[in-house]
């Protein structure tokens, strides 16, 4: 699979890299590098996630497989992960695994890029279709992992054991993540919250946002342990402060945004897409400013952001493409 030409050089100051204050045009941003690649038709990469080896795995939601991009050659290439797969989140484990939650099997999946062997946990029976959608792990190692049809549950990788809860309310529970400190945070689309898990006891404290019926979707955390939240419904971008219990929201650039996903890099850079706006967008917290990246195709829809120091990647689902970032150091 070749590499796409479309975008494969620097922005400077131009309509595709744009900054804003309070929704408007502002100084140019710093350089940046913007590479797209090609993936295979129809896959819709859904979520993204940095490889051990320097390669960049993400789901083929429709086609049943991981995939694995070599940004420095351009090369795709795709493994199947089972009968009736369907994947949705993929994460690098303490491992260097490749951790999947496949909504399509109810199970756990992991990838073990050496050998190629492939693992899979089945969600016990008395559990249902949980629709699963994203992972996370703990400080301690265990794997997290929320299903939208109402449940969190843990998975053991010493042993394999698997443990399901129900979210004290039903549907939604979608984003998930870690701390600095280790600790597990999830939210609720459906259900409107986010929730802190016991890791001791497995039970989950709701924690309520300020704004109503907001559709938490997609939770992060920054380097002092801020829980950044996206918010489908209201448009907004949330912090949540664990000390002092604090909230504060910043409504997306656009008159009626669509806020997806949320990622935070290591320069506690805040990165949420807007469905709405066909773009990703970078929050910078200190000067609360927004850089505008837009998508490399109309409907891109991204759905997950992650990356590692000095990249930032971005699965178009809508283009069956990959886009990275490059940003200035």
């Amino acid at each position: 699979m070749r590499r796409s030409a479309l975008l494969a050089l620097a922005l400077l100051a131009t309509p595709a890299c744009a900054e804003q204050t309070e929704g408007n045009s502002a100084v140019a941003p710093a350089a940046v590098e913007i590479r797209v690649f090609d993936l295979p038709k129809g896959s819709h990469p859904h979520d993204v996630a940095p490889a051990s080896d320097g390669k960049i795995w993400y789901t083929a939601q429709h086609q049943g497989a991981l995939g694995i991009l070599d940004p420095a050659t351009g090369a795709v290439r795709q493994v199947p992960l089972g009968p009736d797969s369907a994947p949705h989140g993929v994460i690098q484990g303490p491992d260097g695994a490749a951790w999947i939650t496949d909504g399509g099997q109810n199970a756990i999946v992991r990838y073990e890029p050496k050998s190629g062997r492939i693992d899979v946990w089945k969600l016990p029976e008395e559990t249902g279709y949980a629709n699963l959608n994203t992972g996370a792990f703990d400080g301690d190692g265990m794997h997290w992992f929320t299903g939208q049809n109402g449940i969190y549950g843990r998975l053991d990788p010493k042993t394999g054991a698997i443990k399901v809860w129900k979210d004290p309310d039903g549907r939604g529970p979608y984003g998930i993540a870690a701390t600095p400190a280790g600790e597990i945070y999830y939210v609720s689309l459906a259900g409107n919250h986010l929730a802190r898990i016991d890791r001791r006891t497995g039970a989950a404290e709701i924690i309520e946002p300020p704004t109503p019926s907001q559709g938490a979707r997609r939770v992060w955390s920054d380097s002092k342990g801020n829980l950044w939240i996206s918010e489908w419904n209201s448009g907004q971008l949330s912090r949540f402060t664990p000390s002092s219990r604090a909230w504060k929201s910043w409504k997306l650039p656009g008159a009626k945004p669509q806020t997806y996903a949320v990622y935070v890099d290591e320069r506690d850079i805040v990165w949420v897409t807007d469905f709405a706006a066909n773009a990703t967008l970078a929050f910078d917290p200190a000067r609360e400013t927004w850089k505008t990246y837009p998508g490399s195709a109309p409907d891109a829809r991204v759905r997950q952001i992650l990356g590692r120091p000095g990249e930032v990647f971005l699965p178009e689902s809508g283009a069956d493409r990959l886009m990275i970032v490059r940003t200035a150091q």
